[in-house]
């Protein structure tokens, strides 16, 4: 196997989401490269199950279109991993008549939009049954929309996607989610994505998906993360994620963050610098939060990403609309600490009559709950996106919440702590909290003054229904005082 190698230059263009098409080359080679190891051994373990679509001999410089398809990896991989238990291989598959090309401003995408591949479950999501000719007119239509998006306004961005994507595998949409998507280290160049609400939801996903093409791929060349870290959190997941997850969702949100930034440069639009103000600072801080869990070239790739988006903190964006994205990312972690963590209360219950910091800190372990979709979310979106605040069909109306919008805090905050007070009896210290009770405290949190709330509401909330004798600013002044 020949070594692969990238400059100093090369590799901080690439972890600074900019690979030049040489870099994006070289990680072509490399999973081919990968694909023939793979391919080796099974022919190693067992000649006669070697797939059907690969002959021998094994060429000296790999060019056949089969080792460079994403399935055709995703089918080797599997075979070996079949193999290697003793278990019967996938069998044989043609791939689907499904080719969609789009060509805009000179640049051109060409992928397979995969419906029939019986192993795309692998990439993660439940894929959709065989698409309709009415469904794939929708998908070459979206694509088509969505490139003249990219290639016009994103340009450096299409050639990365241009240069890395090769199928898109359809997916069942989730109803909790504005859209799935996912890639699979077995599959570069592939990405599973629901069916898009726009143009611009599909734009957005081929940038996100190609950035996990290209992170896994460099996984392949460069040991990044140092092993045995703790899952922690991450501002875009609802369960705790290993540091190279946290890294995933950083390199993808980089150029998700990007793409928002050039367009709410090109458009003003108030929903375009809400994104863009939301995901730099979660990619920022996220960053951050990697330090002492990488190796030396994974300090090296996160040093460039950071510096990246460091230039991008300093953009001008409508105080009001930073105020929102503000609001979104602390009701996120407190939504995903509150379902995430739990606290012995006891040792708070024990430290409050003297007005002591508690003896040591409360104990906190995963739960495994998932998040709910917010609704407070939904609501700064139509506001930003249509002028309108009423809260869509079927979702909850929350008091606080039109005050918060208009910016008047004491008045959120004051509702929001009525609306918990009135839950407050009939809530146990060890019962989780449901979702009404997760939406107020995250009203607190956004709007009201309490550092501990934003940071520890899983240890606010312990402390408030340990102490049903004490009002809520009390004890958050006390711990704000403490920690």
């Amino acid at each position: 196997m020949r070594t692969f190698r990238l400059s100093d230059a090369a590799f901080a263009a690439l972890a600074a989401g900019r690979p030049s098409a040489e870099t994006i080359a070289e990680l072509h080679k490399a999973q081919i490269s990968r694909h023939l190891l793979l391919l080796r051994e099974v022919t190693q373990i067992n000649p006669k199950k070697t797939p059907i679509w690969y002959a021998e001999p094994l060429p000296e410089a790999p060019r056949s279109a089969s080792l460079s398809d994403p399935m055709k990896a995703l089918h080797t991989s599997a075979t070996l991993t079949a193999l290697r238990a003793g278990s019967t291989p996938p069998g044989p598959t043609e791939p689907s008549p499904h080719h969609l090309s789009t060509t805009d401003a000179g640049l051109t995408l060409r992928v397979r939009l995969e419906d029939t591949d019986p192993l795309r479950a692998r990439l993660g999501l439940t894929p959709s049954r065989q698409l309709t000719g009415q469904e794939v007119d929708t998908w070459r239509r979206l694509l088509a929309e969505a490139w003249h998006l990219l290639a016009t306004r994103h340009r450096p961005a299409a050639a990365t996607v241009a240069a890395v994507l090769r199928v898109i595998v359809p997916i069942e949409p989730d109803p909790g989610s504005a859209g799935l998507s996912a890639t699979s280290a077995e599959a570069f160049g592939a990405v599973a994505l629901s069916t898009p609400a726009d143009a611009t939801a599909l734009a957005v996903g081929l940038l996100h998906e190609t950035q996990h093409s290209l992170l896994n791929a460099t996984r392949t060349l460069f040991d990044l993360v140092l092993p045995g870290a703790q899952p922690t959190y991450s501002p875009w997941r609802d369960d705790p994620r290993p540091p190279f997850g946290l890294l995933h969702g950083a390199y993808a949100y980089l150029a998700v963050t990007r793409f928002w930034r050039t367009e709410a440069a090109a458009s003003g639009q108030a929903l375009a610098q809400f994104e863009f103000a939301r995901w730099r600072s979660a990619v920022a801080e996220s960053a951050d939060a990697l330090a002492g869990l990488l190796t030396p070239a994974g300090a090296r790739f996160v040093r460039a990403l950071r510096a990246e988006v460091a230039g991008w903190l300093a953009d001008e964006v409508d105080p009001e609309i930073e105020r929102l994205a503000r609001g979104a990312n602390i009701e996120h972690r407190v939504r995903w600490r509150l379902r995430n963590l739990t606290v012995d209360a006891e040792a708070l219950a024990e430290a409050w009559p003297d007005g002591r910091p508690p003896a040591a800190t409360p104990r906190a372990g995963h739960t495994g709950r998932a998040l709910e979709r917010s609704d407070r979310l939904d609501l700064v979106h139509r506001l930003l996106r249509d002028g309108d605040q009423s809260l869509p069909p079927g979702s909850r109306q929350r008091l606080g919440d039109d005050a918060w919008l208009r910016g008047a805090a004491g008045t959120a905050v004051h509702a929001y702590v009525q609306g918990l007070n009135s839950m407050r009896r009939a809530t146990e210290p060890e019962t989780p909290p449901g979702p009404r009770e997760v939406d107020l405290w995250a009203g607190i949190a956004i709007a009201g003054p309490w550092r501990s709330v934003r940071e520890r509401p899983e240890l606010v909330r312990a402390a408030y229904l340990a102490l049903p004798g004490q009002e809520l600013d009390k004890i958050a002044d006390w711990l704000d005082f403490s920690s």
